[in-house]
């Protein structure tokens, strides 16, 4: 089997560019021949606002560039990560016109919210989920706070619903989580199109044993990751367990203020992969704070991938993902007290807590693995292809009835 990857590259590296660079690893490692075609959104600034409005539309020379990759080396199946937005939906037509199979990851939920991420202005917003036309998002800016690229982005997405790309010019869609594959049909995908694969942990870094007396952090410091509650809760608990905090973002200055303000809270900053999973090990839980839907992060998988259960927010995918009294504790998003409560609970149940580090480290072992991941992928692949197969063969059945049907003579 031969796969194009495709990918246009966030200015700042994230999940995605991670899932992207894991799956080809994952591929190769099977003995599937993977190739990659990447862009980089560093060069929308090269580009400048209108330009890049009508290369998210559509990008002829992503379409020129990708078809010529096509045809000088035969790939079965094309997989992309993210189009958005210097690649453009202009890469499902490039690869169907070389006869190759289309399958699309769905890391957010950008083809049914111009931002991606179903929040503004501090809550959950679903206006523009079902909508024709996105209108909601560009009265609001919801695109980067531009009412220009906020247009760009809903004529993008109506452009596409009209021209039935959504529905016919992707073979197989790859949601999350079961949870985000109800909304993509609910947003209007269809369903028997989407397929469930979750992010995995490729590099197997072992259980850990649990014994640093902390709770971890570890999330880009924005708004919706839920640092206010976070930081309050931490206030109110007095120093019961320490609190290290990994990462960075708009909300830096506030983490550091609150580190020198709050007793136990710890500020690390940024920190290298291989850090970060040793502090993990370490950790008697990891607290997740979110307070809108997320997609599936990655930091999940690798909880379990390390035995450490999770304090999550019960929102969206999440509470799904993590069970509830058997890999860690759900609280209501945003609820201080909750999220007190819920943490208060473990510190007093420490039997519950080491029973909950062995069904988080089975919950890895049964769905996130490297091994699980290859044997879904290559499935999804597999069934892409029939589907391709099956409509070039309906295409060619209908052409030779069209050829041999009667004329009406006169």
């Amino acid at each position: 089997m031969r796969v194009l990857m495709v990918h246009c590259r966030y200015q700042i590296r994230g999940g995605e560019d991670e899932c992207h660079e894991a799956e080809q690893r994952l591929l190769r490692e099977a003995g599937v021949e993977v190739d990659s075609y990447d862009d980089d959104n560093h060069r929308v600034d090269e580009l400048g606002r209108w330009r890049t409005a009508v290369e998210t539309v559509w990008s002829s020379g992503s379409y020129r560039a990708i078809r010529e990759r096509l045809q000088a080396k035969r790939y079965d199946l094309v997989h992309i990560h993210n189009f958005f937005p210097l690649i453009s939906p202009a890469v499902y037509y490039a690869a169907q016109g070389e006869g190759c199979a289309v399958v699309q990851t769905l890391h957010n939920y950008r083809l049914m919210c111009p931002s991606g991420i179903f929040y503004r202005d501090g809550h959950i917003c679903e206006d523009c989920l079902g909508r024709s036309v996105a209108w909601p998002g560009v009265l609001h800016g919801c695109y980067r706070g531009s009412h220009t690229g906020t247009a760009a982005v809903a004529a993008m997405l109506t452009t596409h619903r009209l021209l039935g790309t959504w529905q016919s010019k992707v073979n197989v869609y790859v949601a999350l989580t079961e949870w985000g594959r109800q909304k993509y049909i609910e947003g209007g995908l269809p369903a028997e199109r989407i397929a469930v694969k979750p992010n995995f942990v490729g590099q197997e870094p072992g259980p850990g044993g649990g014994r640093g007396g902390f709770a971890l952090f570890a999330a880009r410091l924005n708004p919706e990751k839920g640092v206010d509650a976070l930081l309050e809760a931490w206030r109110r608990l007095g120093g019961r367990i320490p609190l290290k905090i990994i990462g960075d973002g708009p909300l830096t200055e506030q983490v550091k203020q609150a580190a020198q303000e709050i007793e136990g809270v710890e500020y690390l900053g940024r920190r290298p992969l291989a850090e970060f999973y040793d502090l993990l090990g370490q950790a008697s839980f990891f607290v997740f704070t979110s307070t809108w839907y997320e997609g599936f992060p990655r930091v999940i998988s690798e909880c379990y991938a390390r035995a450490v259960p999770l304090v999550a927010s019960r929102i969206g995918p999440i509470a799904d993902v993590v069970l509830d009294g058997r890999t860690g504790l759900q609280f209501r998003p945003g609820d201080v007290d909750d999220l007190v409560a819920k943490v208060g609970w473990l510190l007093d149940h420490p039997d519950e807590l080491a029973r909950m580090r062995q069904e988080a480290r089975a919950e890895f072992e049964a769905k996130y693995t490297a091994e699980v991941s290859r044997r879904q992928l290559l499935a999804i692949y597999d069934r892409a292809i029939a589907d391709r197969q099956a409509q070039e063969a309906t295409r060619a059945g209908a052409a030779r009835r069209v050829d041999h049907a009667p004329s009406s003579g006169g």
